[in-house]
């Protein structure tokens, strides 16, 4: 490494720490204000992310570009499904949907200080795949909230693709909304990954782009008409992140196989497992 790359890798690990301090300050900040306005309700303490979203991204200096493709009743209740490129998915997710949402989230990030605190706190949903006693448990919530009026967001690829294509989904959120019958609403996602790759806590100044589809109605679908329905859904995502300037996915296969892992194929087709 030369000396002009050293000193510019330096002053990146300085940048971070003073961005790493003051998010873990406003995460401080933002939590305290979750707890003040508890006794107020539910709907309240569900708002604060979206001032926690805009801080992280601006601290990361992370531009938003949000297109919608379709009218979007926000008052009715949907099930947001989402392609997974990053952690910034999360703050991404709070800002292009402007009505409150419950994620349905892996189960670890329940531990995470101060985040799975507050996650816990105002009821999003935690799954864990590997006891499928309790992913039904917490699918059956996911529909409790629909049948009350809520809106959830989950990310059906279960993980994140070693090569950023997107992956086969799974049926978990396409099931809760075709018992509910509550509308899907495709969102595509390209440029987190950028921003903050894969295993990496150091962002990177960037642009983020997100298209939402149009809402996907369920009413009138069996269980029966699952694979169909993931697969429409699927191909809109894949489209829009084409549209969106990234890779899209394997069009051979788009429901995930039985299991917790799910196999990536690179654009040259070799498999890996992810």
């Amino acid at each position: 490494m030369s000396p002009r790359s050293a000193m510019k890798e330096i002053g990146w690990l300085f940048v971070n720490a003073v961005q790493g301090l003051l998010l873990a300050v406003w995460t401080v900040v933002c939590c305290v204000i979750v707890v003040l306005v508890m006794p107020f309700g539910r709907e309240l303490p569900l708002r604060v992310p979206r001032l926690w979203s805009r801080a992280l991204l601006w601290l990361g200096g992370i531009r938003l570009r949000v297109e919608y493709e379709a009218e979007i009743d926000w008052s009715q209740p949907h099930v947001f499904v989402m392609n997974h490129q990053s952690m910034v998915d999360i703050p991404v997710a709070c800002l292009a949907i402007p009505v409150p949402i419950r994620f349905v989230a892996k189960r670890v990030l329940a531990f995470v200080p101060f985040v799975g605190w507050y996650m816990k706190a105002v009821g999003m949903v935690f799954v864990d795949r590997s006891k499928s006693a309790q992913a039904i448990a917490s699918m059956q919530k996911a529909g409790e909230l629909l049948r009350q009026g809520a809106s959830i967001i989950a990310f059906p690829e279960g993980t994140r693709s070693p090569d950023g294509r997107i992956l086969p989904f799974k049926k978990g959120a396409f099931m809760v909304a075709l018992q509910t019958g509550t509308p899907i609403v495709p969102i595509a996602i390209h440029g987190a990954r950028e921003c903050l790759p894969p295993k990496s806590f150091r962002p990177r100044p960037g642009t983020v782009r997100v298209k939402v589809g149009a809402p996907v109605p369920t009413d009138g679908l069996s269980v029966s008409d699952r694979d169909e329905l993931v697969a429409r859904v699927r191909n809109t995502i894949l489209r829009m992140n084409r549209e969106l300037g990234g890779p899209g996915g394997d069009e051979r296969q788009h429901v995930a196989p039985r299991g917790d892992r799910v196999r990536a194929r690179t654009p040259q087709g070799a498999a890996r497992t992810a």
